[in-house]
């Protein structure tokens, strides 16, 4: 299960406020809290108190606790990899780890008697050295996990490449891996002082919030995400926790019933991946019943490079008719949602996403298109793997 979590700045935001954007998160589904004590000024004493008070809110709201630290800091706190009583003392849940004290060294952390749970820097080049050292010494999948940087300045983040290519390598370790997400909201409030969002990924920062978090998910190596900015608006968490939501169930639907009696093998079902569509003026109420009610809508894995297909409408609406409506253009573009019509008898009712320019021969009726950035959802999306489709609505998506 995904979980979703905040970031919090207590040494540059109020703690009231702080505190309603931590009961307001709790609210929708939040579960943890980063925060990083790198940029906290003051004494010792006085960073320790500010912290212990902040812990004490985030688990009143029943949020865990994860402090960024790195071993200058620790230092300045008087603490070491073989000694981090004083986060135990202030409750803190788990520690991560900016910078390494070296694969040996963070071994003895990872087994400190507090149960405090280490979090590695999944950013970081030695990572795997350490993660394969861990290993080797009994360190269990899931004993500790692993969370990627965000970047506050612009063109900064992750390669998209580089990202998946690295979290295909993390993954075989069996840890969770968390990655960082963008709150569009401006201004907002971030590390050393950025306004430009703060993802792990650089092509997803302007992105919707839901968008870069559907994107992370279906790659299936990112377990869980952080809004690292804030404060994120309650229409940025409800957009959210509605991606988040079971999937529609499917037992009930014709198209379920149809596909158990169509076969003594049933498909396996992939992953349910959700994409927001633009309604086109003209769609129709059965068209609009085909593409945000029918479920599962799904490929057979033997879709061209030309459409994403969803047969799924013509085997169970056959007596639905589906009448030709002319479109303007010779052609279908990218991003174009459409249904086959009756001009077509054997396929109407079929679903299909132009993935790349087709001809308009009038057999297909544009239904929707993809909202922006849906692109980038659509490429992820597998064979079998359950879709789907919701309304995009207003400007606030974007």
């Amino acid at each position: 299960m995904t979980a979703l979590g905040i970031m919090a700045y207590p040494d540059l935001s109020p703690m009231e406020q702080i505190r309603d954007y931590m009961k307001l998160a709790s609210s929708y589904g939040c579960s943890r809290v980063v925060s990083s004590m790198l940029s906290a000024e003051g004494t010792k004493q006085k960073v320790v108190d500010y912290f212990r008070r902040f812990i004490d809110q985030a688990h009143e709201y029943g949020l865990t606790v994860s402090l960024d630290v790195n071993t200058g800091f620790l230092k300045k706190l008087d603490q070491s990899y073989d000694d981090i009583s004083l986060f135990h003392d202030i409750g803190c849940d788990t520690i991560r780890l900016d910078g390494s004290y070296g694969a040996e060294h963070d071994l003895v952390m990872i087994h400190n008697p507090y149960g405090i749970r280490i979090e590695m820097n999944a950013s970081s080049k030695r990572v795997e050295e350490e993660l394969a050292y861990f290993k080797e010494h009994g360190v269990a999948p899931g004993q500790i996990q692993l969370c990627h940087n965000a970047y506050p300045q612009r063109y900064t983040g992750l390669k998209w490449k580089d990202f998946l290519e690295k979290n295909e390598r993390l993954k075989s370790y069996g840890h969770r891996i968390a990655a960082f997400l963008s709150s569009n909201v401006r201004p907002s409030v971030s590390l050393w002082g950025a306004d430009d969002g703060l993802p792990t990924v650089e092509r997803l920062r302007d992105l919707p919030i839901d968008l870069q978090m559907r994107i992370l998910l279906a790659t299936d190596m990112v377990d869980d995400v952080v809004i690292g900015n804030c404060f994120a608006s309650e229409a940025e968490f409800e957009s959210l926790a509605e991606m988040l939501k079971p999937q529609k169930p499917m037992e009930d639907s014709p198209v379920y019933a149809f596909i158990r009696a169509y076969g003594p093998v049933e498909p396996e079902f992939g992953p349910c991946r959700r994409l927001k569509v633009i309604l086109d003026e003209e769609i129709t109420p059965a068209e609009k019943k085909n593409l945000l009610e029918l479920v599962p809508q799904m490929d057979n894995g033997d879709s061209s490079e030309w459409i994403w297909r969803s047969r799924c409408g013509r085997h169970v609406n056959k007596d639905c008719p589906i009448p030709p409506r002319e479109t303007e253009g010779d052609f279908f573009p990218a991003g174009t949602v459409v249904i086959v019509n009756d001009r077509y008898p054997h396929y109407s009712g079929e679903l299909q996403i132009v993935r790349q320019p087709i001809i308009n021969d009038g057999k297909r009726n544009r239904i929707a298109r993809l909202a922006p950035g849906e692109e980038l959802m659509l490429e992820l999306i597998q064979a079998n793997d359950v879709v789907e489709f919701y309304e995009y609505k207003t400007t606030s998506d974007i």
